[in-house]
């Protein structure tokens, strides 16, 4: 305390002993107390239309709405949690844990990117779903969002494409260890990274690093975007009345993820950018790709499917010889000899017509 006050107390206790010392605006309501009108406001409205609202968004939703005496909410947040968490509507946090130094971010756009699933109720009344993310390290900003029934080859794919049709190659791609990430021989071990996946081949061919995280801690920047999804995403897919995984994937790429980004996206450390355009068959490379050897009928076998490659004028069979069957999105699949596709299938295995023509593939 200040020297003034305490001689002020001195003085008081001269005077009157203890109870000179008892602050005289105790008891007293304070002047700048919120009335019941403000307090029930609050609570009516969390109750009734955000209950499922994070203390933070719940704030942001509600300030500056019109109160029922016609003066806006201006609040502030600290005020509103505390509101909430006296009534039993929110819970406190918990505490945090040891200070840990927070890894520095890259310096450019591009430089690096995370992707990650979570698996979450993200619709309501409906069973759990995957939600995957592509995110750029140097200003957390959401690259591709969607969600799918099972997190794997195909959804990181999907991911990748998107960010790359929309941005372009970028340097390093860091992952968890999942299985379609990378190979892992022992539980717990680093991963081989001389045994690619379909995920790990496509990003070498790409020229794409790939880094494995192997604590929580390491990709702290996306735990902490999975926790505001989690807490954001549901209640606003509710407010929308979404509750089919085709209208939420464009719900969230054409009005979440720009409000996202205008929220809690940050400015890069420098200037530019290390993103650089693509121009080549990405469905070549985002795809999966087996290797086989053609049989004595001029057959290849894929997946319980005969593939029959057609008659060429340029050779007579491809018998013995190894070609790679490359299986794209949409499921429909084409042999590849060298740089050079020899056939073309539908799903089921079905020759397309294009199959007689000679192309080539980068």
């Amino acid at each position: 305390m200040s020297e003034r006050h305490f001689r002020r107390l001195r003085d008081a206790y001269a005077v009157e002993g203890a109870e000179g010392l008892v602050d005289h605006r105790r008891g007293r309501a304070s002047g700048r107390r919120a009335g019941e009108e403000e307090i029930a406001f609050v609570i009516g409205e969390f109750r009734s239309r955000y209950f499922d609202f994070t203390a933070s968004h719940f704030h942001e939703a509600l300030r500056g709405k019109t109160m029922a005496n016609g003066a806006p909410f201006l609040r502030s947040y600290s005020w509103t949690k505390s509101v909430l968490q006296l009534r039993g509507l929110t819970t406190k946090a918990k505490r945090r844990g040891a200070h840990r130094r927070k890894r520095e971010r890259r310096a450019l756009p591009g430089m690096m990117l995370f992707q990650d699933g979570s698996t979450h109720a993200w619709l309501h009344g409906q069973p759990d779903l995957d939600l995957i993310v592509t995110m750029d390290d140097a200003t957390s900003r959401i690259l591709s969002i969607f969600l799918v029934e099972q997190e794997g080859v195909a959804s990181s794919f999907r991911g990748l494409a998107e960010t790359i049709r929309a941005h372009g190659l970028f340097s390093s791609f860091y992952t968890d260890r999942g299985s379609h990430y990378f190979y892992t021989p022992k539980a717990g071990e680093k991963v081989d990274k001389a045994r690619l996946t379909q995920v790990g081949r496509a990003l070498a061919q790409l020229r794409i690093e790939h880094l494995p995280s192997y604590t929580p801690q390491g990709r702290g920047r996306m735990e902490r975007v999975w926790q505001t999804l989690q807490g954001r995403l549901p209640p606003l897919l509710r407010q929308a009345g979404i509750s089919d995984v085709a209208s939420a994937n464009r719900w969230l790429a054409e009005v979440y993820m720009p409000q996202h980004n205008a929220r809690f996206a940050v400015a890069p450390a420098e200037d530019g950018t290390a993103f650089i355009p693509f121009a080549g068959a990405l469905d070549d490379i985002l795809c999966l790709e087996e290797e086989r050897v053609v049989s004595q009928d001029n057959t290849v076998r894929y997946h319980n499917r005969v593939l029959q490659i057609p008659a060429s004028r340029h050779r007579n069979h491809f018998v013995k010889v190894n070609v790679r069957v490359r299986e794209y999105g949409d499921g429909s699949l084409a042999i590849f000899h060298g740089p050079r596709k020899i056939a073309a299938y539908d799903a089921s295995g079905g020759l397309k017509e294009e199959a007689a023509k000679t192309k080539f593939a980068a």
